[in-house]
């Protein structure tokens, strides 16, 4: 049990034991010992913290001190990794680093090594690693909601703030976070023409190509091997365009890849992992199609995610995937439509959060076509919901006192 876990963890297999997409390639590679563990080094370094990881231990040995498990736990947390106190994960993940050459002599770092695996010069290595959290935290959130066009940095802050859970100050925000990124080089800053109320006026903020390089790119590139090249194709488009060809297709199958595109990009947004597409209805026409996302962040939630391209969802369209959620064990249903939710869908969805611990999000076209304006107003219509399914199971544990 302790193996198939661990194998869970690195993203090796599912949780049906079946081998993951990075599992079939390990396999494949069964020959090819050394490039079988650069591989899933490569994999530790870029998709489960094992830059950061890196980055402690050298931040460790720069200070003079001792590196030991339990010295090395109690740094963790400040490289964003939190490990628990008891166990073993901090050594394994090293021995598997090891094996690819990140680490010779025990803790000694191969930069050499960490560069060839992450496809990276050391001084662009040295910059990534000395961002602050909050810097980190915009830069992600702003390669999640960038569009092609500049965002006002004070809606990707709060972004940030909503998707990470860090205060990015609004006050401190461009001498602490601006200004530094675009020292930098990582992105251009243009003052507003507004103010957004009161206090200082927010910029408008574009990426750099070295920021396309070494962020946008790569957030498309964790999903090569996972989905087909012409879905990768689509979510390199503008989300406006996406919705067009949502709407506008000329062919079931061209319908299909925009709709997956659609649920792909919005949830990138807010930094949700795709997991698997799970359904396409032929019998609808392509007229929907459902997708799984998860997310980690303090605690493990799986979203299940439906897109419809209709006119509107009905009642019917929220118990199919309300009768599918115990099969799945997702916590939260998305339901996105380019129309609107009836009246009595909406109803029939009050009704399941007060009844469960579900909560259903209902995004319809109006809220579709505001993202796609304000990519980062994302975070207005899942508050919007929040506060509903909120007010819900509360005042249904008020009539249960």
């Amino acid at each position: 049990m302790n193996t198939r876990i661990s194998m869970q963890q690195y993203g090796i297999i599912d949780e049906n034991i079946q081998l993951t997409t990075l599992g079939k390639q390990l396999y494949n590679l069964r020959q090819n010992h050394k490039l079988m563990y650069d591989t899933l080094a490569k994999h530790i370094l870029i998709h489960l913290n094992g830059f950061a990881f890196v980055q402690c231990i050298l931040g460790m040995q720069a200070a003079g001190e001792k590196i030991t498990l339990e010295s090395l736990r109690k740094r963790l947390p400040e490289y964003g990794i939190d490990f628990p106190s008891a166990g073993r994960h901090a050594s394994t993940l090293k021995l598997w680093l090891e094996q690819a050459g990140v680490f010779i002599d025990d803790y000694r770092v191969d930069q050499a090594r960490l560069q060839e695996l992450l496809g990276m010069s050391a001084s662009d290595i040295e910059v990534l690693a000395s961002l602050t959290p909050e810097q980190r935290a915009f830069i992600k959130a702003f390669c999640n909601a960038y569009n092609g066009e500049p965002l006002l940095s004070n809606k990707v802050a709060r972004l940030a703030s909503e998707t990470y859970g860090l205060t990015l100050s609004e006050k401190n925000l461009t001498k602490s976070v601006l200004y530094p990124l675009q020292n930098e080089g990582f992105i251009t800053l243009q003052t507003s023409a507004r103010s957004q109320g009161r206090g200082a006026k927010p910029f408008y903020v574009t990426p750099t190509d070295k920021l396309r390089c070494q962020v946008l790119e790569p957030l498309l590139k964790q999903l090569e091997g996972q989905l087909p090249q012409r879905v990768l194709r689509a979510l390199r488009k503008p989300l406006s365009d996406i919705i067009n060809e949502v709407k506008n297709a000329s062919t079931t199958s061209q319908r299909g890849t925009a709709l997956e595109a659609l649920a792909l990009r919005l949830m990138r947004i807010v930094d949700l992992t795709y997991e698997a597409t799970r359904l396409r209805n032929p019998e609808t026409g392509f007229a929907e199609v459902d997708l799984l996302f998860y997310s980690t962040r303090l605690v493990y939630s799986r979203w299940q995610v439906q897109c419809k391209n209709t006119n509107k969802a009905r009642v019917d369209d929220i118990a199919k995937e309300v009768g599918l959620h115990e099969v799945l064990k997702t916590n939260v249903i998305v339901i996105v439509t380019t129309g609107k939710i009836t009246k009595d869908a909406q109803e029939y969805a009050s009704r399941i959060m007060d009844r469960s611990n579900l909560a259903i999000v209902c995004i319809d076209g109006k809220d579709l076509q505001r993202i796609a304006r304000d990519p980062t107003s994302i975070v207005d219509v899942f508050r919007r919901e929040a506060e509903y399914a909120m007010r819900i199971k509360t005042s249904s544990l008020e009539g249960a006192a």
